[in-house]
């Protein structure tokens, strides 16, 4: 069932786990029948997953339903000391934990070290966070009654995840609604699943009972998302993908009228004014742009550049990027890896042949490397415009497109024209111009003369097409609490 060899560099082989995880016990589907999971670099299968359908779906949702139950009753501050072993242990595995992203994913293992490191800073905020879900005392405009609040665990959890950051959407959605007192199943990418069997293993060892983590793959997930949007048990969904499937939960999910987050689709403008640093634009630039190969729902989609700088820009963006090396990820000093599927790789050509044919000049990239596979360039694009296919949709591959612009209520207006809203980046010394553009952006984050603001403290979500709800900070867990309200007469 697995292809053992690729893990052998692992420290800790227990962390290889090709099944999913109902009621605490590692499990093959019900019909034995797998799915395979292949290195995005090299194409070669690396393990095979039991292909669950409806029947596993039911068992992890009575298991999660039966450990809710104890694990509610447990005080908050029980919950979070089991949770904190979780997130050592996280970091004590960075090494093994890093290779199995990469191998399944792709990215550069510099790339995966760091993403290890920022999901454990979730389970580390939440496992303080979750000891702080407080309620109030209201006053009362009637002298014989008391008013108060209390906040309890929603329930039962269905949390999908992406395969862009295999590990960080787990620890993001898991780790609050856990210390929050809920119980879990956990729907990983196709593509990525062992990256989340390792991480719950990891959970088991820390000492989370069985039942409150479950753990469902699948290479086709229709079944699983049919039963999770339909079963009352299930009181919540959180999904991390794209506005299309968001959309169709959504709907579905409407029969039980179950709460829902949804972090969606982005379409994200980085806008470069005329006094910013320009330097530091690039770097900017870079960290948002290429990150993954471009492969982040929060990635520079557009970048305005106002015209006095438009061209120095353009020549120093392209003198950074002609420095980066593409390859294998487990290969020194790789800075991008391969895109993750063949779908992935063919909207990138689409958007670059229309861009092209539209007018647009490649400074450089723009095409495959002689690797081929699932590799392309980093690439720059001069003289975009808005009628062209990548200013409308998400590319979600590094092809960065500059867009000139003259004037502040133009590029606002540019940046807001989509319907999607999750982050903004601006550039700027001017702070006035700082704190109005971010206001009058449509966007529920924006970045101020920085590529990369992803952080636990903070709520990290959007507005129109791009989602609902927020994860991380206090606002995260908010999301796996429902508020009660207490009202006592006759005092």
């Amino acid at each position: 069932m697995v292809q053992s060899e690729y893990f052998s560099k692992l420290k800790n082989k227990d962390l290889f786990k090709p099944f999913g995880l109902i009621d605490g016990v590692w499990t093959e589907s019900d019909r034995k029948e797998t799915f395979a999971i292949e290195n995005p670099s090299t194409g070669e299968i690396i393990a095979n997953m039991p292909e669950m359908k409806k029947t596993e779906t039911i068992k992890a949702v009575v298991a999660a339903e039966i450990a809710f139950k104890k694990w509610k009753n447990l005080t908050p501050k029980v919950r979070c000391s089991i949770v904190r072993k979780w997130h050592d242990l996280i970091l004590d595995n960075i090494e093994d934990l890093a290779l199995i992203m990469t191998l399944e994913n792709g990215k550069p293992l510099s790339e995966s070290k760091a993403e290890i490191v920022y999901a454990s800073w979730f389970v580390d905020w939440f496992s303080e966070e979750g000891k702080r879900s407080y309620g109030k005392t209201i006053p009362s405009t009637q002298s014989d009654k008391r008013l108060l609040t209390i906040k309890q665990p929603i329930g039962v959890c269905a949390l999908i995840t992406p395969w862009n950051f295999p590990a960080a959407m787990i620890t993001r959605k898991v780790a609050p609604a856990i210390v929050a007192g809920c119980t879990v199943i956990v729907k990983p990418a196709e593509q990525t699943p062992l990256s989340a069997t390792a991480l719950a293993h990891l959970a088991n060892i820390a000492g989370i009972p069985k039942g409150v983590i479950n753990i469902l793959v699948s290479g086709d997930p229709t079944d699983i998302g049919e039963e999770i949007c339909a079963n009352p048990v299930i009181k919540k969904i959180s999904f991390t993908g794209s506005t299309e499937v968001g959309k169709y939960l959504l709907k579905q999910a409407a029969g039980t009228v179950k709460k829902t987050s949804m972090e969606l689709g982005g379409n994200a403008p980085l806008i470069i004014f005329n006094d910013a640093n320009i330097d530091s634009a690039v770097e900017g630039a870079i960290a948002s742009k290429y990150r993954n190969s471009g492969q982040t729902c929060v990635c520079a989609n557009r970048i305005f550049v106002q015209s006095k700088v438009y061209d120095e820009f353009a020549k120093k963006l392209s003198d950074r990027v002609s420095k980066m090396k593409l390859g294998d990820g487990l290969n020194e000093g790789v800075d991008l890896g391969p895109l993750i599927d063949k779908p992935g790789l063919e909207k990138v050509s689409r958007h670059l042949e229309d861009a092209v044919s539209k007018g647009a000049e490649i400074l450089i990239g723009g095409k495959q490397p002689p690797q081929g596979g699932l590799f392309f360039e980093p690439t720059v694009l001069k003289n975009v415009t808005k009628n062209m296919v990548l200013f409308r949709e998400e590319t979600f591959g590094p092809i960065a497109p500059l867009l000139k612009f003259e004037e502040e209520d133009e590029v606002i207006r540019l940046a807001n024209d989509t319907n999607y809203g999750l982050a903004g980046y601006i550039y700027t010394q001017d702070i006035n111009r700082a704190w109005l553009v971010a206001e009058r952006l449509e966007f529920g984050m924006v970045a101020i003369n920085a590529g990369i603001f992803s952080s636990e403290l903070a709520p990290f979500g959007g507005v129109k097409e791009s989602g609902l709800g927020r994860e991380g900070g206090s606002e995260g867990l908010d999301e796996y609490l429902e508020t009660k309200y207490m009202c006592i007469g006759g005092m």
